[in-house]
């Protein structure tokens, strides 16, 4: 491995504990978070001012424009899970690839505050591996290591890291999925239904394109077709207000979750989407439009009587 450094979330309240005010806060070791996020795009003097001042922090360009914050404002942090404020003063703002919303300022300050029966504990250590390919087995050694220990650890990748926090809100995938199939099926249920009375209000004119010599074949097609164009269609009005749903999220208060910062409708999805849309189109149209087809046109031109 080329590095280890230990991170410590603050938690906290900047102004107060609204959404919009949400961002991450972690006490990090100075002269090594640069080593660990050699991705951070930030001036040499400013990386400079941050290691040599006890109070100073740095934050990522994303929420300095959005606070309006400038090298040497001055920033509280209130204190819930830890029993004390921090007065931080800006000294750097670095631009972050993967767009996160993050305060870095000194461990070292954050754990001289603190009473002296909550000093010297620290949350989360990254380390940073030589390779990919060593990954694997720096996470069996370190967990091997601690396996005895009155505290054990846990090592994993920094994105499978990230997404357990998704996992704390529970099994996502199957409540999603289990949605998806009830309002599946719903639209299924209705699409049948409309479309059915549509056809029994139209039967006339099959007996009409009948007696002009269609056959059972292209009026079956003519229904079949009609369905499919009117659910692709809806499928792409559908996709348009998810798409703008989906703006609005990665833009709103909420987004300070990286998984929702970074939310967006990929072309495999959309046309996963489209396609259940057709099936949705051709599954309710079939049997009204097989009995359509069969029907003769004697009885096609009763119905208008």
């Amino acid at each position: 491995m080329r590095e280890v450094g230990m991170s410590q979330w603050f938690g906290g309240k900047y102004i107060d504990n609204r959404p919009e005010h949400m961002f991450a806060r972690f006490g990090v070791e100075p002269d090594k978070i640069f080593i660990l996020r050699g991705e951070l795009g930030i001036p040499e003097d400013e990386k400079k001012a941050f290691r040599q001042e006890r109070t100073a922090c740095i934050a990522s360009r994303s929420i300095a424009q959005k606070f309006n914050w400038h090298p040497g404002d001055r920033i509280t942090i209130q204190g819930d899970i830890f029993p004390v404020n921090l007065d931080l003063i800006l000294r750097g703002i670095f631009d972050d690839p993967q767009g996160n919303d993050v305060l870095y300022f000194h461990w070292d300050y954050l754990n001289e505050s603190l009473p002296v029966g909550r000093r010297d504990n620290v949350g989360t250590f990254n380390i940073l591996a030589n390779s990919t390919d060593d990954v694997p087995r720096i996470e069996r050694a370190v967990d091997q290591e601690f396996e005895n220990s009155p505290v054990q650890t846990k090592t994993e990748s920094e994105s499978a890291f990230s997404l357990s926090f998704v996992a704390f809100l529970g099994n996502i995938k199957l409540f999603l999925l289990s949605v998806c199939a009830a309002v599946t099926f719903t639209i299924l249920l209705v699409s049948a239904n409309t479309i059915a009375m549509s056809v029994r209000e139209r039967v006339g004119e099959v007996g009409v394109l009948k007696t002009l010599g269609f056959t059972r074949g292209a009026i079956l097609g003519i229904i079949l077709g009609e369905a499919l164009t009117i659910s692709l269609i809806g499928g792409i009005l559908g996709l348009g207000l998810a798409t703008m749903l989906v703006v609005g999220v990665r833009h709103s208060p909420v987004a300070f979750f990286q998984q929702l910062k970074t939310l967006t409708i990929v072309p495999s999805v959309a046309a996963m989407c489209l396609l259940a849309a057709a099936l949705i189109g051709l599954a309710s149209a079939f049997v009204p439009a097989f009995q359509a087809s069969r029907i003769s046109i004697i009885e096609a031109l009763r119905s208008e009587e």
